[in-house]
């Protein structure tokens, strides 16, 4: 481990590349796939100079043909490589869906143990702008339904390397959700090794008064809720799950059993989601110390708008959440 003191600051495409390059430098059987990952340096120049460093059989650019790379990296991991699959948005992954959901996911079990599927897929998730609803999809709660897949969502470039690098040298398939408008996003990291365990949440913000629980870029929200509220003198307390499947549910027993609120603050819909996960969880383990029932904001129950006005109706915002962690505090 590093001396966390010498930090540096990156911007989130930095990070992931960083973690990437350092796990290819240490093990020989990573590599890393996709469409334009190569001669175009990533289509979010997240691996921008890999293919100078690593050359062409390390660094593979592939057809848009996400099916058929999704089933050479499984195969590939199959066979003792670790490969890193990078999908340009996890919107056109839907079409590789078979090959995480029905081989990745299931090869362990199937096999009977023989064959491990040590596999990274990872890329560009949920809404990006004015992209329309078939570019604009949230796949956390998509792909944590799935024994067999871990599931992680990145808020920061010191979550995103730490967790990617040990996503890289875990030997199960992980996906990893990213986010188009977090790329450019700058934070500090450490200068030399770290990792991140798998399935540990993170305390953003401590608080006594409410517990909001996030993941992803939508957690700048839930932070800026938490300012406006200071001033009226609410604390909020702000649990990043870093990690959805699987999910830290002890941080957030422990953290509702101090606040005795919460609100959980989700981009994507609202049925089948990580939001009624957790407030499941909560109502079956800290049912004594609620005083106000679970809140949930999340996305509206609709296909993403084209339009601007409509996706700032769609999307959660501070408004919206502000009000939901008053409803559990009884002053609306």
């Amino acid at each position: 481990m590093c001396n966390l003191l010498e930090m540096k600051e990156v911007q989130f495409r930095e990070a992931l590349r960083e973690a990437m390059s350092e796990e290819m430098r240490r093990d020989e059987s990573v590599f890393l796939m996709g469409e334009e990952v190569a001669e175009y340096n990533g289509a979010y120049k997240v691996s921008q100079g890999m293919l100078d460093e690593f050359g062409a059989k390390r660094v593979i650019d592939t057809p848009i043909a996400e099916l058929g790379f999704a089933g050479i990296g499984v195969g590939a991991s199959m066979n003792g490589l670790r490969p890193i699959v990078e999908f340009m948005t996890w919107n056109f992954a839907i079409l590789a869906a078979d090959q995480i959901i029905n081989s990745a996911a299931k090869m362990l079990q199937m096999s009977g143990g023989q064959y491990g599927c040590p596999i990274v897929f990872r890329g560009g998730n949920g809404q990006a702008g004015q992209l329309a609803a078939t570019h604009s999809q949230s796949f956390e709660a998509f792909y944590a339904h799935v024994p067999g897949l871990k599931v992680i969502t990145p808020s920061n470039p010191y979550d995103a390397k730490g967790l990617l690098k040990s996503a890289i040298r875990d030997n199960d398939p992980v996906v990893f959700l990213e986010s188009e408008k977090m790329y450019g996003d700058k934070g500090e990291i450490p200068e030399g090794e770290y990792v991140i365990p798998i399935g540990v949440a993170d305390v953003k913000r401590k608080g006594s008064d409410v517990t909001i629980v996030t993941f992803g870029k939508i957690i700048k929200v839930a932070h800026q809720a938490a300012e406006l509220l200071e001033k009226e003198g609410v604390s909020c307390e702000i649990i990043d799950l870093r990690t959805i499947r699987p999910i830290d549910y002890a941080a957030v027993v422990e953290s509702v059993k101090k606040t005795n609120r919460c609100v959980v603050l989700e981009e994507s819909w609202p049925l089948a989601s990580i939001s009624s996960e957790i407030a499941y969880h909560l109502q079956q383990y800290a049912f004594d110390y609620l005083d106000a029932p679970v809140q949930r904001v999340t996305q509206t129950d609709t296909p993403f708008a084209f339009s601007t006005s409509l996706i700032d109706e769609a999307l959660p915002n501070v408004e919206r959440l502000v009000k939901a962690i008053k409803t559990t505090l009884y002053r609306n």
